[in-house]
């Protein structure tokens, strides 16, 4: 017999409760009452952090690039990432589950082990980055107000209140975060446009305007920085996107969550460069948030910063949401809620870590975003080729996760799919250059223009569209429930 489904949800009205507890099982037609318009403020939601303002400083500090070419940068990263973020939910709506429990029609139930521990793993640094710079904004709000100093005692303190902020709304699940995603996209927006206005006003437009342009391949690896946020939301893709029916469109979805996070990406990294012209050391500051209180007037900052902090607590919660499914993946027999538990805890230690014995947190931040790309690229090529071969994922088989699953094939293995992506993994190291690592190709053209990323996705996808399949997997492709006609409708409401 099939074991049984390693999370139950039998209540009918289960997307609509307050908190979700529906884990990896694929959520049922008749549940599906999501819209596409909802994904535009969860992907606003996962942009809004200051850390882009330190990453569009270090475009003019670091890379050398010129206000257009910056204009360029920001305009191609969320193009290019949020693009492949919206190609991959598509398979959120094909099959109802979570992306890393849909991972195993690609990898099989043991092989997606593999890429699901080094996703898992990813994470927790992510959700470190994002709990740090939550935990510096609240400490700068405070010095701003009342002049409290940070200490370690007072770093401790405001850690676990954003972590414990972070669980809490993450272990409600899908309905809070699409709340609070709404609002804190109202919020931002309105004083984004206020602190827009003031740099207008206030900034030596000629200094901005008269620096000299940098080499194509420093605007090239910028793209590659930027977009690397976006890189590591690809697996997360589909978790927002199972709630949708199959009929909705699947232009309007990648049109959407491109929109949503470009909207907040291309003015942010603008603006960071344009308070970097004035004060270049913004881009390497230990504290990556303290700076707004010194560029901008208190009224401006403190509830700009309070927003912001907002929003960083919803970038670690969705962040949150994802890990407990993947860790679910792993075998690990815990609620989702409970699952988001262990993330909690890890991200209060390196939290910890970063904030008191890092020397560098924008150096340790790019290392860690360049490491990120890579790592979450090999998965994406493969499971992007294999997108392409299917129309649909089996559920029965996705919860069966013994020898009689579908999805089991060789010893529990794709062997094609595990090639690839191990493959694809060494190479993309190879071409790898961060601080405290470097790939002996990282001085090729591919290392020098920071693409190794790129590299990445296209070798696993290649290798993985060209490795020959066996014909019993090609048959359990075949034999998959048919989607919906309609998938690609335009008719449907957004």
């Amino acid at each position: 017999m099939p074991p049984a489904p390693e999370t139950a949800a039998d209540s009918p009205v289960e997307a609509e409760s307050a908190v979700e507890t529906r884990g990896l099982e694929p959520v049922p037609d008749a549940e599906r009452s999501g819209r596409v318009r909802e994904l535009f403020p969860t992907w606003v939601a996962a942009n809004i952090s200051v850390l882009l303002l330190t990453m569009g400083a270090g475009l003019i500090v670091f890379n050398g690039l010129n206000f257009w070419q910056v204009l360029v940068v920001a305009t191609a990263a969320p193009i290019l990432s949020y693009g492949i973020v919206g190609l991959i939910s598509i398979a959120g709506k094909r099959g109802g589950s979570p992306g890393m429990a849909l991972s195993r029609a690609v990898f099989g139930q043991r092989g997606n082990l593999f890429p699901g521990s080094l996703i898992w793993v990813a994470r927790w640094g992510w959700e470190t980055i994002n709990a740090v710079t939550g935990a510096y904004a609240v400490l700068t709000v405070l010095d701003l107000l009342f002049g409290i100093e940070s200490n370690t005692a007072l770093i401790v303190i405001t850690l676990l209140l954003f972590v414990a902020c972070t669980f809490l709304v993450s272990g409600l699940g899908i309905n809070a975060l699409r709340v609070c995603s709404t609002w804190s996209t109202y919020l931002f927006g309105a004083f984004s446009v206020l602190v827009l206005v003031y740099l207008v006003a206030n900034t030596d437009w000629s200094a901005v305007f008269d620096k000299p342009a940098g080499s194509t391949a420093m605007m090239i690896a910028g793209i590659g920085t930027i977009a690397a946020g976006g890189i590591s939301w690809v697996p997360s893709g589909p978790d927002f996107t199972r709630y949708l029916p199959r009929t909705a469109s699947s232009k309007a979805m990648v049109g959407t969550t491109v929109g949503g996070a470009g909207i907040v990406v291309l003015p942010m990294v603008l603006m960071g460069a344009v308070m970097a012209v004035a004060t270049p050391d913004l881009a390497s500051a230990q504290d990556p948030v303290s700076f707004i209180g010194e560029l901008l007037p208190a009224w401006i900052s403190v509830p700009y910063l309070l927003i912001a902090l907002i929003g960083m607590l919803l970038i670690n919660s969705m962040s949150m949401y994802s890990a407990g499914f993947t860790a679910q993946t792993l075998g690990i027999k815990v609620s989702r809620a409970a699952a988001v538990s262990v993330n909690a805890v890890i991200s209060l230690v390196f939290g910890f870590l970063l904030m008191v014995v890092a020397t560098s947190f924008i150096g340790s931040f790019i290392s860690f975003l360049t490491l990120l790309a890579v790592a979450f690229s090999a998965w994406i090529g493969v499971f992007g080729v294999d997108m392409l071969r299917r129309r649909s994922y089996d559920g029965e088989a996705l919860m069966d996760t013994g020898r009689t699953s579908a999805y089991w094939y060789r010893g529990g293995y794709a062997w094609q799919a595990m090639t690839a992506w191990a493959v694809a993994l060494v190479v993309g190291l190879l071409f790898t250059k961060v601080d405290w690592f470097s790939g002996p190709l990282a001085a090729s053209w591919v290392g020098e223009n920071g693409l190794g990323w790129a590299a990445t996705i296209v070798v696993a996808g290649v290798l993985y569209a060209v490795l020959p399949r066996d014909r019993r997997d090609r048959a359990r492709v075949a034999a998959e429930p048919a989607e919906a006609p309609a998938e690609a409708s335009a008719s449907v409401s957004v």
